[in-house]
């Protein structure tokens, strides 16, 4: 059986073909991947630059006086920085695709997409000195590289984990069946991650638990599988209290007890339980679903010296051990474990444990092309998925 770091390169050069050919005439040559073109040098930076981001990537002091990597950018390189954080991969594809961003900060859901949008632009990693450091496992993978090109710099990663709380929650779990065949036992308070690419949970499930159904791979689903997780994601919404895609508020509702069990990210938990809250979070027997970062360039920029000066910096180990901390993931630069107020951080986070990254399978946008190798049945892309989550949730 594949793991997920066994998905060829040649997989995501098929899932930009076949994303190519929808993308709205932004691509030409019968579905090829987007013309390659990159930069050879970095000049002078333009003076400003437009972020695009998740919540907790772009700290500027506002929001804390004590978290702050953006302006010691800002001084060193004179690039102001403006800022618009986003929900979900779905609207930060949306946004992007106006033009009006030089950088982005795109999980694997979202980065095949851009590319194929011809969106994003290649990245000339030769010429971001941060990059030899960044862990080899988060290089030139199917979400990042396409047909050997790269397309931007990894930044954090992590995993979608289970949160319960110990105090209502026993035995403590060791299975998503916490929150799928045994979902009834905490009903009205479970909740589930708010978006299409959830379905891969489900998929993962059944991968392990009904293999009858032949998933290899969670994002490559035939008719047949999709049906039946989005069969499991109906069982599951009879006891689903609330679906999130905001995690403080997903922490609020843990504080208060009208949830107690279902997905969320480390820093939730991070979160809850600094605020007293008596939760814990695992990584269930059958693995998990995650996600791995990339920042990327807009294809449109006109800020582009900006642009790759900010890929450098925030791959840096100050900039990298600042973020990962502050939001709740493990950092792509090891120089930054040793950085991180936290001195425990990279541990909790599990920093360079290759062998715990094995058993996470990153986000990936879903296409037709099956990115688990079969060539004799077409799989389901993320269209079909959007359109399945809407019949899920009612």
């Amino acid at each position: 059986m594949k793991t997920p770091h066994q998905s060829a390169r040649a997989l995501g050069v098929l899932a930009v073909a076949a994303l190519a050919l929808s993308a709205c005439g932004t691509t030409q040559g019968g579905g090829e991947a987007p013309e390659a073109t990159e930069k050879t040098e970095i000049g002078a930076g333009e003076g400003q630059l437009s972020v695009l981001a998740w919540p907790g990537y772009v700290e500027d002091g506002s929001n804390d006086p004590d978290v702050d990597w953006v302006t010691p950018f800002e001084e060193e390189t004179g690039c102001q920085v403006s800022f618009k954080p986003f929900g979900t991969s779905d609207e930060a594809v949306t946004l992007m695709r106006t033009g009006q961003y030089d950088v982005v900060s795109a999980s694997g859901d979202a980065s095949l997409r851009l590319i194929a949008g011809g969106d994003v632009e290649p990245v000339n990693t030769d010429l971001l000195t941060n990059y030899p450091d960044v862990y080899p496992f988060l290089k030139d993978k199917a979400w990042n590289t396409v047909d050997g090109q790269n397309y931007g710099m990894p930044h954090g990663w992590g995993a979608n984990l289970l949160m319960y709380r110990t105090d209502k929650v026993d035995p403590a779990p060791t299975s998503w069946s916490a929150v799928f065949d045994d979902a009834a036992d905490y009903s009205g308070k479970v909740t589930a991650y708010d978006s299409p690419i959830y379905i891969a949970d489900a998929a993962l499930y059944l991968m392990k638990h009904q293999p009858d159904l032949g998933i290899t791979n969670p994002y490559a689903l035939d008719e047949t599988q999709l049906a039946a997780a989005v069969d499991l994601l109906k069982k599951q919404r009879e006891h689903v209290g609330e679906y999130w895609s905001d995690v403080v508020k997903e922490v609020q509702s843990f504080t208060s007890g009208s949830t107690v069990v279902g997905t969320t990210w480390q820093v939730g938990a991070n979160i809850a339980q600094a605020g007293g809250a008596a939760v814990e979070t695992v990584l269930p027997e059958e693995g998990a679903t995650g996600w791995s970062d990339t920042w990327m360039v807009g294809a449109e920029s006109p800020n582009k010296n900006c642009a790759y000066l900010w890929l450098d910096y925030i791959a840096s180990p100050e900039a990298n051990a600042a973020v990962a901390e502050y939001f709740g993931e493990s950092p792509a630069n090891p120089k930054a474990c040793d950085l991180t107020k936290d001195k425990n951080h990279c541990e909790t986070f599990h920093s360079g444990d290759e062998a715990y990254a094995e058993q996470i399978w990153y986000w990936t946008t879903p296409v037709e092309q099956c990115v688990d190798g079969r060539t004799d049945v077409k799989c389901t892309d993320y269209s079909a998925w959007t359109k399945a989550w809407t019949e899920i949730k009612g």
